[in-house]
């Protein structure tokens, strides 16, 4: 019973570490982006792609954009969507976080980051778009307590697949039952899998539970929340699924609480777990589409929709 039970928790808290790993493209001959007027280093923050080097170069008089991927992933995960925003004239960064630390600190390396791009920009407006656990921690970051000292910010948060209700897979790691019949080995076996934010993942943990308005910086929360039942991620030569890209419940998604927010809005929409934001092969066709209907993402004008298409060849397959 007690192996069953462990083996149980390991398959299920593994799902969020199966993300398929980001392919970095080659660079986008369309693109409209402000000449940059700015370069700084900002920890935690920089250009979307896999480079070692994270300076950031962006234009200060322009809004700008940031990225935050899910677990198990990095900032290349967005280096096509990044370019997307390129093509339409608007500037990215990307957050990186280490997604075994705390949630709590990586909220709090995500404040000071925005603390230290707003000395350095003249434009106030800042979209935050947090995928998955990206999406924990950007709401979190968001909180009244956490963005005293940036009220003069116009924010936009954005979060996509985000397990807001907790993660279901992770419940076991709170049970006492499993605890006491496992020896107290679960909770260390969470630990290993999962790091420091074992205990704040769960649907009865403090994190998910104790949540504080958002503060008056954030000026709309856009919610994205997907129904993954049914999504395939892999298919074989026979059109036969391999792997589903169902990771989280609409139930883990939507939260008593956060769903009340006066900033809220929430948009569901039947996509993938990784469907919604793009793979090597994958098109985020959907997500786009709400970023433009929601004035997020600009609209394409008619004359570059055939550059569009062709850039799209380039960044996803």
């Amino acid at each position: 019973m007690k192996a069953i039970l462990l083996i149980s928790i390991i398959s299920l808290l593994s799902a969020c570490s199966s993300y398929p790993s980001s392919v970095l493209k080659p660079p986008a001959e369309e693109i409209n982006l402000p000449i940059p007027n700015k370069i700084v280093q900002i920890p935690g923050l920089g250009s979307c792609s896999d480079s070692e080097d994270r300076t950031l170069k962006f234009n200060s008089d322009e809004p700008i954009t940031i990225l935050v991927h899910g677990c198990n992933d990095s900032a290349g995960r967005f280096t096509s969507l990044a370019k997307l925003y390129a093509f339409h004239g608007q500037q990215t960064a990307c957050f990186s976080y280490d997604d075994r630390d705390s949630l709590v600190r990586s909220a709090d390396n995500l404040v000071s980051a925005i603390d230290s791009l707003s000395v350095s920009t003249n434009n106030r407006n800042i979209s935050i778009i947090g995928h998955s656990m990206g999406g924990l921690i950007s709401r979190k970051a968001m909180e009244t307590s956490s963005l005293n000292n940036n009220e003069d910010l116009n924010i936009q948060l954005v979060t996509v697949s985000a397990p807001l209700a907790g993660i279901k897979a992770a419940n076991s790691c709170s049970s006492n039952t499993l605890n006491w019949l496992s020896l107290g080995i679960v909770p260390g076996i969470c630990w290993g899998i999962t790091g420091n934010n074992w205990n704040e993942i769960t649907a009865t943990s403090s994190f998910i539970n104790q949540t504080e308005p958002l503060s008056s910086s954030v000026q709309r929360y856009l919610k994205i929340v997907t129904n993954e039942q049914n999504t395939c991620r892999e298919q074989n030569p026979l059109g036969q699924c391999i792997r589903s890209d169902y990771v989280f419940e609409l139930s883990e998604q939507y939260h008593p609480i956060i769903d009340h927010y006066a900033q809220i809005t929430n948009i569901q929409v039947d996509a993938g777990h990784v469907e919604i934001v793009g793979d090597k092969n994958i098109t985020p066709w959907k997500l786009v589409t709400i970023l433009q209907q929601e004035e997020l993402l600009n609209t394409t004008p008619p004359e570059r929709e055939v550059a569009l298409q062709n850039l799209l060849v380039k960044l996803y397959q």
